[in-house]
Formats: C-alpha cells, structure tokens, sequence
C-alpha cells in the first residue's frame, strides 16, 4: 500500500511497483471511484491502464449513484497487489477492517434523500440513533447513516466496529517538504484547467450529475461550479483550486503520520527502487 498526500506521486509510483511486479493496482479514492469526471479526480493516465490493471476506479456513475466505503470493499476481491491510497476513510476501511454493518446501498432510499438539506437528515438520524456520533455537515455520511440505522437499527456506533484486516499489508508513505507539494500541487491545477475542467464539468451537470454530488462538491469541481456561475473567474480558478489542494495535502499527512506501521520514504527523487527492495525483504 502506497499512502500520503495529494500530489505527493502515489499514482505512478504504484504503477511502477505494479509494473515492476506484474500485479494490479487497486485505487482507494472516493473520487476516483466515478465515471465522466476524470480531470479533477486525478484519474490514471491512458498510457498507465494501457499496461496495468485498475480496479477501484469508475464503478459508480455519479448521475444516479454515490459510492460508498461498501461499494468499494466490494472492488477488493481477489487481494491486490499494490493499493493507491488517498481517501482516509477508505484506506482504513480496507486496512484496519472497518465491516460496516454488511449493509449495502438502498438506491431506492437514496433517491427519496438526495435532495434533502443537511439539516432534515440530521433530524432523522437524531430520531433513529439520538446518540449517533456522525459528521452532520456531511450529506453523504448522513444518507449512509440513514440506511444502516434502518436496515439495523440503533445504535450506530455498534455497527461500526473493527474486524481483524482479511490481509496484510507493507505500508509506506510518501512524503515530501509542504513547498515541493505545493509546487506540484501549483502545476498541477494550471494542467486540469487547461485540459477542460470547465466544460467537463458543465457536461457532467448537463449530463444529469447532481449540483451537490459529492463528486462536484470535490476540490477542483467546487471551484469550477463557482467559475461557471460567476463567483470567481477563470483565471482566479487555479489558485482557489491550489488553496483547496494544499489544506487537504495538510490533512490527509497528519491523518496517514499517525499510523505507527508506515514506512516514509522521500517522494524525490525517485521512491520506487527503495519500495521494491522493502518488498523483498518483507517477502
């Protein structure tokens, strides 16, 4: 498992593993995980698919599904080799052996919500579970907390226990001083927006993606909607887009720092020859 920051190059250093190996790669990122929008999510390049397998990458089509950790513990099986990770949540779900009740999505339920505000589905998860500990600025966990309290009952924090992980893994981290991040990170907002992350955008909602899907409420999508209805303009879009960017990197390190089993490798100049003979020592 290759972690760290956005931007940080866990992308081609695990096709390279991968490539080196002769394995797939799996891909543990909530954003990644959708069909349509590939420019903002960070999508492996054509020429890396060309020669590796992927799994964990455009499973759901955000026009009528949202993916969830369930959706892609299903994407996990047989075992990977070599697992990209960016998503927190998903990383640990799939490491530390999060079982989620085994409650899987109700389409049905989750078309009856989609367009409920915030506030409405806090009041309902307050009346299944009066003691549900939950984001509850966060549409997402919210349905989701919905239909685990309905299928299982409360409470909920029960049907989030920890199972020991079906697999090992050899962890290690990316890591790199915040001004290369932000430099890459700089560099690589300029790109997305030059590759049309305004018209995918606006085709994705022409297409019947909802304005508040967590697909588009994602750095690089967000600030694109503000561009297209007239908040920011589009020559501010890639610093609003870097300012995103460079706070989640800052997230996602403190939150992968504090797993003790993790091996920090430096991101420059090249961390894929010192992964590979970590590989056959744990072997």
């Amino acid at each position: 498992m290759i972690v760290g920051p956005t931007g940080i190059g866990k992308t081609r250093a695990a096709f390279e593993v991968a490539l080196r190996l002769g394995h797939e790669v799996l891909v543990a990122d909530s954003r990644q995980a959708y069909q349509r929008l590939h420019i903002a999510t960070n999508h492996p390049p054509d020429e890396y698919r060309a020669r590796v397998r992927y799994r964990g990458i455009e499973f759901a089509d955000p026009v009528s599904e949202v993916a969830t950790v369930f959706d892609f513990l299903r994407q996990t099986e047989p075992p990977p080799a070599v697992v990209e990770g960016g998503s927190m949540l998903w990383v640990d779900a799939l490491t530390e052996g999060f079982n989620l009740a085994g409650v899987p999505p109700n389409p049905e339920r989750r078309a009856e919500l989609r367009d409920a505000p915030a506030e409405e589905l806090a009041a309902i998860v307050r009346r299944l579970d009066p003691r549900a500990e939950v984001d509850f600025r966060n549409p997402v966990r919210l349905v989701r907390a919905i239909e685990i309290l309905e299928a299982t009952g409360p409470p909920l924090g029960t049907t989030r226990k920890r199972q020991p992980p079906a697999r090992a893994f050899v962890r290690f981290g990316l890591e790199a001083p915040m001004e290369l991040v932000e430099r890459r990170l700089r560099v690589r907002c300029q790109t997305q927006v030059e590759r049309g992350l305004l018209a995918e955008t606006q085709a994705a909602l022409d297409a019947g993606v909802p304005r508040n899907h967590p697909v588009l409420t994602g750095i690089g999508y967000a600030q694109a909607l503000d561009c297209l209805e007239g908040r920011i303009t589009e020559s501010e879009l890639p610093q609003r887009m870097l300012i995103a960017n460079r706070r989640y990197a800052k997230r996602q390190l403190a939150w992968f720092k504090r797993h003790p089993n993790t091996t920090w490798l430096p991101a420059e100049p090249d961390p894929v020859p010192a992964i590979l003979r970590a590989l056959e020592t744990a072997v």
